[in-house]
């Protein structure tokens, strides 16, 4: 373990992490909403702390090895987590625990959306501004955009990108240099992001709210300035079609918007097994939901039941966790319905959170493989995907995550009963926080704050293992790895 390079790196990620808290400063300025101090604050700490880090071991040259990016990838997310906090605790409003402010920053940080505040309209812009900026930052990782700009620190890269990019196949790369491929990434992400939030405007959002919810569509976040969330809008359902569109947009693997944006076409995505999974799956969950909000009459008119029934399906299908209804209150099997689509989330590569479809695709055609071997025991059956056949190693590494991923959600749930949370309350808190989707059922449908303290650090955790895909955390909790 190389702790000069893995402290020299913090450090420097730190110094840079500490300039986003000056845009909620511009942000206060322009709106004259006194809310400067704590972000002025939380620069100066963060920033102080970064250099104080990096001073001592800043011509330390090494080249990093795997082991070190996985360290300093947890590393990065918890830290980053701690300091991004430090606005939210200093603020007089919202007046926010320690607990609170991580909790809030966490889940900006991991795009889950889930939330302690209430009241967000009486709060200074600066802070609703910022918030929305954590979960745009935490939507591609910010460990790709310091990717993008390692060179110019004398870093490389390539082992932080394996670590933190999410989906089973990590090493497959846009262009032939890590650094242009973080970059390609980015562009896509900063294209998508203006253009959600110029669609916004247009359809009648004010500019402030429009660049607020773009950062939160594209990065699947689904924090909103407003308590009522995308329900605020209700009266401008164009706005809705928008927010739908942008979703499932960025729950597509990025590599595929590139492919697309390269080729001038849309032949690589119509190619992608992933993609069309990922579709159908989002088509069937439309046709279900607004089927069965219009048979049991919860809207009084077909059009209501439409549009509510896409946005939902799509919005808690991809993780956004964006809500123009109470969809918690939803009659018969459509809450849990809705909160298991989490579990699959959106595309590898992609903003999304959950399981990944590819590893859902994988799970179903080994389990499908396994039956045949049952009437065929002595058969050679490949598994595809596309027309490739699958290493058996990387169904080997899905098993694997698929179990991790259950044990863990046990686990926490149960942990959450022990802290007095009822079943459906803490089952859907952790599934929620796990899959970075956000609203859950029971007393976390509308928000977080009622919950106690040992709960929401449990989650805080669960957000994290969450975001960094089981592995890349738990990796850190094993013998085998801390042995030379």
């Amino acid at each position: 373990m190389q702790r000069s390079a893995i402290q020299r790196i913090l450090g420097l990620f730190l110094m840079l992490f500490s300039i986003t808290m000056l845009p909620p400063v511009a942000v206060s300025h322009w709106y004259a909403d006194g809310g400067t101090a704590p972000f002025i604050a939380g620069f100066a700490l963060t920033f102080s702390t970064g250099l104080l880090c990096w001073l001592p071991v800043r011509r330390f040259r090494s080249e990093l090895r795997l082991r070190d990016g996985f360290v300093i990838v947890v590393m990065f997310w918890s830290v980053l987590a701690l300091f991004g906090a430090l606005p939210l605790f200093l603020t007089d409003r919202p007046q926010l625990s320690f607990t609170d402010a991580l909790f809030e920053s966490m889940s900006g940080l991991t795009t889950t959306g889930a939330t302690v505040i209430a009241g967000l309209e009486h709060l200074p812009k600066a802070i609703l501004y910022y918030r929305q900026q954590l979960q745009w930052l935490g939507g591609m990782g910010i460990i790709v955009l310091a990717v993008a700009v390692m060179p110019i620190l004398g870093i490389g890269g390539m082992q932080l990108y394996r670590a933190e990019t999410p989906g089973p196949m990590k090493d497959n790369k846009l262009t032939p240099r890590i650094t242009e491929t973080a970059k390609a990434l980015w562009y896509i992400y900063l294209t998508l992001t203006v253009s959600c939030a110029l669609a916004y405007w247009a359809a009648g959002m004010t500019l402030f709210d429009a660049i607020a919810h773009s950062f939160s569509t594209v990065s699947i976040g689904g924090f909103s300035t407003h308590d009522l969330s995308m329900g605020h809008f209700n009266n401008q359902p164009l706005i809705e079609v928008i927010a739908i569109i942008f979703m499932f947009l960025a729950g597509i693997n990025f590599s595929l918007h590139f492919l697309a944006w390269r080729s001038v076409g849309i032949k690589p995505y119509l190619g992608d097994t992933e993609f069309k999974v990922y579709s159908y799956i989002l088509l069937g969950a439309c046709t279900i939901t607004v089927a069965y909000l219009y048979w049991v009459g919860t809207f009084n008119s077909f059009s209501g039941a439409l549009l509510s029934g896409i946005f939902q399906a799509v919005s808690i299908g991809t993780t956004t966790g964006f809500t123009t209804a109470e969809y918690h209150y939803w009659p018969g099997f459509l809450p849990m319905m809705l909160l298991m689509m989490s579990f699959i989330g959106g595309c590898a590569g992609s903003t999304g959170g959950g399981m990944k479809v590819i590893r859902v695709v994988m799970l179903f055609k080994q389990g499908a493989r396994e039956m045949l071997r049952l009437v065929h025991p002595s058969a050679q059956i490949p598994i595809k995907v596309g027309q490739k056949a699958v290493p058996d190693r990387v169904i080997e590494a899905v098993w694997g995550f698929f179990s991790l991923y259950i044990i863990c959600l046990c686990i926490m749930g149960l942990l959450l009963v022990a802290t007095g949370l009822d079943f459906v309350t803490a089952f859907s808190a952790v599934a929620a926080c796990m899959n970075n989707l956000g609203p859950g059922l029971g007393d976390v449908g509308a928000n977080y704050t009622s919950i106690n303290d040992p709960a929401k650090w449990i989650l805080c955790f669960a957000m994290l293992l969450g975001r960094l895909e089981i592995f890349t955390l738990l990796i850190l909790l094993t013998p085998a790895f801390w042995r030379k």
